[in-house]
């Protein structure tokens, strides 16, 4: 009798152990009985009923999946290698489980072709430049297909773009020609704003002849500094000889001739 009461209770604390289970924190349970959903099981010690419940415990926190590279040929033909990473977590357990056989991989999956279809639209200069617009994308579309299993995905990021090394001098040289453009822009610009202000002083100038006795001044003094001989001249005379200069512009002076008086002597045909 002894014997059978100790047999009863190994056994029954073997089917107590068997049904025993640990849920941690960042876990949930689904729980089929007979292979018919029943419900969820939240953090804590749970018990399941041996040979009739089963568990299906599943990992709540973010998961990380490397996207491998892929072949991907952007709208103006080029043809490119990009990697990405992709950030989602199960926010409904019971859906990843019973709407996809293993919500990992098709995650996985589908990041995959979402990737290869959203590039294959964008031309390469918006693939390197709006990095930012076409991570946001893809997180939309991702997150509008993963939605029904209970999938939030969180975020998306293309990490690595391989240009053709032929492709990658074309752009050096694009990019070399684009600083070029803007250097002749800013040059350009520099000089007409200095031609304004040469325009600006030139009118104070005029308006008050001492400032240009002053210029002229400072002009002697900064060819003197280099070892010069300097011979100042009065600006008066150089306005006369401007004067002048401009007299005789109109073209060259006729010489006059005086009129012939009656005491001059006529040379005629017969001397």
């Amino acid at each position: 009798m002894t014997v059978a009461i100790g047999v009863l209770v190994v056994i029954l604390l073997l089917v107590f152990l068997s049904g025993a289970r640990v849920i941690n924190e960042y876990e949930n349970g689904v729980i089929f009985r007979l292979g018919r959903y029943t419900g969820l099981k939240r953090a804590g010690f749970r018990w399941i009923i041996p040979f009739v419940e089963r568990l299906v415990v599943v990992d709540l926190r973010t998961v990380t999946r490397d996207v491998p590279p892929q072949d991907v040929i952007t709208r103006d033909n080029v043809s490119v290698k990009v990697s990405a990473v992709v950030y989602f977590r199960v926010m409904q357990a019971d859906r990843a489980v019973l709407q996809v056989e293993d919500y990992l991989y098709a995650t996985s999956q589908l990041a995959q072709t979402t990737l290869r279809a959203i590039l294959g639209q964008v031309e390469l200069d918006e693939l390197l430049s709006q990095r930012d617009r076409i991570n946001q994308e893809l997180q939309k579309v991702l997150d509008a297909h993963t939605g029904p299993w209970g999938i939030k995905v969180s975020n998306v990021e293309v990490k690595h773009i391989d240009i053709p090394a032929d492709m990658q001098r074309a752009i050096a040289r694009q990019a070399e020609a684009e600083r070029e453009r803007r250097a002749k822009i800013i040059a350009a610009e520099g000089e007409h704003q200095a031609a304004e202000k040469l325009a600006m002083a030139a009118d104070v100038m005029s308006e008050n002849p001492a400032t240009m006795q002053l210029r002229y001044l400072q002009t002697l003094v900064e060819i003197s500094t280099g070892g010069h001989t300097v011979i100042p001249l009065p600006i008066d005379l150089l306005r006369e000889a401007s004067a002048m200069l401009q007299g005789g512009a109109g073209g060259p002076s006729k010489p006059k001739i005086a009129p012939a008086s009656a005491s001059a002597p006529v040379i005629g045909q017969g001397e």
